[in-house]
C-alpha cells in the first residue's frame, strides 16, 4: 500500500497540483525512481546474504527500509515543487521496496516446494487488494496531500512492524562466509553465467519483456481514466476506487486459483501463457474504451493476467532459483532487475511514445496500451517455450 497507492494514484494527483497540463513529468518522476531503487535493491539483497546478526540475515533491512519509507512520507505529501515531490518519491520507492525485497528473500529462504504457488499467489494478491485499499480508504478520509501520502505509508508502517515483531529468524552472528566481501565481489554479484544457470536466465527474460509492457500504462492510468471519461485529475479517485474494486474478484480468482493448481498439478508453464493472452485481451480492450464499462472489462482482464503470472511466475523464480542455500538474496536480487529495469525505463519510453503520437490535444494511449499488449505476450511466449526445467 505505501509503495503501490503513491505510483498509481498520488503522485499524479500531487504532480497535477504542482504542475498542472505536465503530464509528462510523472513518467520523469517515477522513472527516476526506479532507478534509485533498481540501484539498491541488489546491494540490499547482497549484503543481507552475508549479514551477522542477532536477528538474523534479513530483518535489519526490513528495518531500514521503514523508517526510510516513513521518512519519505512528509517530503512527498508538503513537496512545493516536482523536484522535491521526485526526491521524496525516490527515498519512499527505496524504503518500501528494500522493506518488500527483505521479505521476498525470508520466502525464499523458507519455502518448501509444495508451497511456492500458493504463497506467491497469497502475496500477489495483497499487492492487488492494498492499493485498492488505500485509494478507498484515501476517499473516505481526504484528499489533501498530507493525508493522501500519511494513510497508505501509516498502514503500511503497522503492517510491515508487525512482521518484524512477530516473525522470528534465526542468530546469524556465527555465520562463516567463504570468501570476504569486497568491492569487486560486490560488483561481479549483480551479474551470473547465463549459461550455467540457463532456465533462470530465460525466466529472467520472459519477466523482463512482461514487466516492460505492464509498465508501459502503470503511470499514466490516472491521467488516461480522466482523458477518456472527460473528467477532472482531481475526479479519478473515485472511479479508480470503483475499477479496482472490482478486479480486486478477479485477481482473487486468479492468483489464488492459479497458485493453488499450479503446485498440486506441479506445472507452472501453462499458467504463464494464460496469464500473459488474458492481459493482451485486456490491454487491447481498454485500448479503445471510452466508457466505464469497456474500462472495467479491459481492467478485469488484464488484472486477471497479472494475478496469474505475478503468482505463478514468482512460483517459478523460486523453482528455478539457483544456489538457494547461501546466495538466495542475491539471485532475489538479480530477479528484481527484470522487474525494476522496466520500472525504470517504461516510464521514459511511455512518455516519449505519448509525445511522438500525440493527436492535437490527445495523447495517443491506443497505441501506448496496444503496445503493452504485444509485449506482455512476448514474454510469455519467451518463458513457455525456452524454460524446460519446469513443467
Amino acid at each position: 500500500m505505501a509503495l503501490i497507492v503513491p505510483m498509481a494514484f498520488t503522485l499524479a494527483l500531487r504532480l497535477d497540483a504542482l504542475a498542472p497540463g505536465r503530464q509528462e513529468l510523472l513518467g520523469y518522476t517515477i522513472g527516476i525512481g526506479a532507478v534509485f531503487s533498481l540501484l539498491a535493491s541488489p546491494l540490499t539483497g547482497i549484503l543481507s546474504d552475508r549479514t551477522r546478526s542477532r536477528w538474523g540475515r534479513r530483518r535489519p533491512f526490513t528495518v531500514g527500509g521503514l523508517i526510510l519509507g516513513l521518512a519519505a512520507t512528509p517530503i512527498m505529501a508538503f513537496a512545493s515543487d516536482p523536484f522535491t515531490l521526485t526526491v521524496g518519491w525516490v527515498l519512499c520507492t527505496v524504503g518500501w521496496g528494500t522493506a518488500l525485497g527483505s521479505i521476498g528473500n525470508y520466502q525464499a529462504d523458507r519455502l518448501p516446494l509444495h508451497q511456492r504457488g500458493k504463497v506467491s499467489a497469497l502475496t500477489v494478491l495483497t499487492m492487488q487488494v492494498s492499493p485498492v485499499a488505500g485509494i478507498l480508504l484515501i476517499g473516505l478520509a481526504s484528499k489533501e496531500a498530507p493525508w493522501v501520502f500519511a494513510i497508505p505509508s501509516l498502514v503500511g508502517a503497522v503492517c510491515v512492524a508487525s512482521f518484524i515483531i512477530f516473525v522470528k529468524e534465526p542468530d546469524t552472528r556465527g555465520a562463516v562466509f567463504p570468501e570476504p566481501l569486497s568491492v569487486l565481489r560486490l560488483v561481479r554479484s549483480f551479474g551470473f553465467n547465463p549459461r550455467k544457470e540457463r532456465d533462470f536466465a530465460w525466466t529472467w527474460l520472459g519477466r523482463f519483456v512482461f514487466f516492460f509492457g505492464l509498465s508501459l500504462t502503470t503511470s499514466f492510468s490516472t491521467f488516461f481514466y480522466a482523458q477518456r471519461l472527460g473528467i477532472e485529475v482531481s475526479m479519478v479517485a473515485s472511479v479508480l476506487a470503483v475499477i479496482s474494486a472490482a478486479s480486486v474478484l478477479s485477481a482473487t480468482l486468479g492468483s489464488l486459483g492459479a497458485g493453488w493448481l499450479s503446485d498440486h498439478w506441479a506445472r507452472r508453464r501453462p499458467f504463464i501463457m494464460a496469464a500473459t493472452v488474458l492481459f493482451a485481451l485486456g490491454a487491447s480492450v481498454t485500448a479503445f474504451a471510452d466508457d466505464l464499462a469497456t474500462l472495467l472489462a479491459g481492467t478485469l482482464l488484464s488484472s486477471l493476467g497479472i494475478a496469474v503470472f505475478s503468482a505463478v511466475g514468482q512460483a517459478l523464480v523460486l523453482d528455478v532459483l539457483p544456489h538457494r542455500e547461501t546466495q538466495a538474496g542475491r539471485f532475489m536480487a538479480i530477479t528484481s532487475f527484470s522487474q525494476k529495469i522496466p520500472g525504470a525505463l517504461a516510464p521514459f519510453a511511455a512518455t516519449l511514445l505519448l509525445s511522438l503520437s500525440t493527436v492535437g490535444d490527445a495523447k495517443n494511449y491506443t497505441l501506448l496500451y496496444l503496445s503493452s499488449g504485444v509485449l506482455a505476450l512476448a514474454g510469455g511466449l519467451i518463458t513457455v517455450l525456452a524454460v524446460r526445467s519446469v513443467r
